[in-house]
């Protein structure tokens, strides 16, 4: 039997107490079996992508004329993150947040870059579930380091749009580089959520037409991912507002206003989202009512037939009476006029009930 993802967590994060603080240990499940390494090495004229050794990350050196996007997908090899630091001076502490993949979205601000963490999902239709996995994005001066737990395609459109020619995201800075990554991680919450939305409307159907335990534990199981998506997307929404006060000047003008695109598109995931959280929250009201009315109809239907041998056990009751004399005792045709008394008291009930609809409802 799986764990559950909670208490896995707690035992991974069980590794790093006691440990010195910036100590690189992974946390976390290793989703891929070795790193991957990319890097888009691009101005405005030419795009350069290749993979790497771990060995060829010092050899990068980032300018105005050679900006580049370093992606890395795997992150439980501490000695390649150790190199990562090394060669772009990132702080200990960015280092060991990025191994910690358990991290909520923030944003911290160092001297000569930022680092932003977000969370990237996916909807599992068959187990109706939430994937989740840490991005964590630093974005310096003329460069932009990507750190993913496997690879996804979550920001392929990004490396489309860079590999074509005169592509306008190549003319611009890293900090377009950092907003257009984070779209589209905002982007791919939209289609899990559409495929959540759809997944409540089949349940709403069925839930009306025969409510079941199955559909209960459905509608529990989306309830959980819509609580696991809403911790994620409230702290997100944080983090873009935080991008979009731009205190330390990181992100130019045209970029800020690309960035209030992405923080109206977070805003309205929340509304969708808690709108999807009333309809389950309505759902389960709609179970609840649905099992009383069916306890209800099945109690009455239960009366029904009560009601309709009580004159009968009425009247073999009191010919049950021990008297010598009593009508229809010494008749020859006694016995079948008790039962048809008792068969017409039934029948006439019935067609009362029958009239009343409550055999019928």
């Amino acid at each position: 039997m799986k764990k559950p993802r909670a208490s896995r967590q707690r035992k991974l994060q069980s590794k790093t107490i006691g440990m010195a603080p910036g100590t690189l240990v992974h946390v976390g499940e290793i989703k891929t079996e070795h790193p991957i390494i990319s890097v888009f090495e691009y101005n405005s004229s030419h795009l350069t992508e290749r993979a790497l050794t771990p060995a060829d990350i010092a050899t990068l050196k980032p300018d105005a004329d050679n900006k580049l996007w370093l992606n890395i997908h795997g992150l439980h090899d501490a000695e390649l993150m150790k190199l990562v630091g090394a060669a772009f001076k990132l702080h200990p502490l960015v280092m060991e947040d990025i191994l910690n993949t358990d991290q909520r979205p923030k944003v911290d601000t160092y001297d000569n870059y930022i680092y932003i963490v977000a969370r990237c999902f996916h909807y599992d239709k068959n187990e109706m579930a939430i994937n989740s996995e840490q991005i964590s994005l630093v974005m310096g001066k003329h460069f932009v380091l990507t750190f993913q737990e496997r690879p996804t395609g979550a920001f392929e459109p990004v490396r489309e749009r860079m590999r074509a020619e005169r592509a306008h995201i190549r003319e611009l800075d890293s900090d377009y580089l950092a907003y257009a990554l984070l779209d589209v991680v905002v982007d791919r919450y939209f289609i899990v959520l559409e495929d959540m939305g759809n997944d409540c409307e089949t349940l709403e159907e069925q839930l009306l037409h025969k409510p079941s335990n199955s559909l209960l534990h459905k509608i529990h199981q989306l309830k959980r991912a819509s609580m696991e998506l809403r911790r994620a997307v409230w702290p997100l929404r944080e983090v873009i507002n935080s991008l979009l006060r731009n205190d330390d000047a990181r992100f130019s003008a045209g970029t800020i206003l690309y960035l209030r695109d992405v923080y109206d598109h977070t805003v309205h995931f929340i509304e969708s989202l808690e709108a999807i959280r009333d309809l389950l929250g309505g759902m389960l009201d709609i179970y609840l009512s649905s099992i009383s009315n069916r306890v209800n109809m099945e109690v009455r239907a239960l009366t029904v037939v009560a009601m309709l041998f009580m004159p009968a056990t009425l009247i073999a009751g009191i010919f049950g009476m021990n008297f010598h004399f009593m009508p229809w005792l010494a008749d020859q045709d006694g016995f079948w006029s008790a039962l048809g008394l008792m068969a017409g008291i039934a029948i006439s009930m019935g067609l009362i009930f029958w009239r009343r609809q409550w055999l019928s409802r």
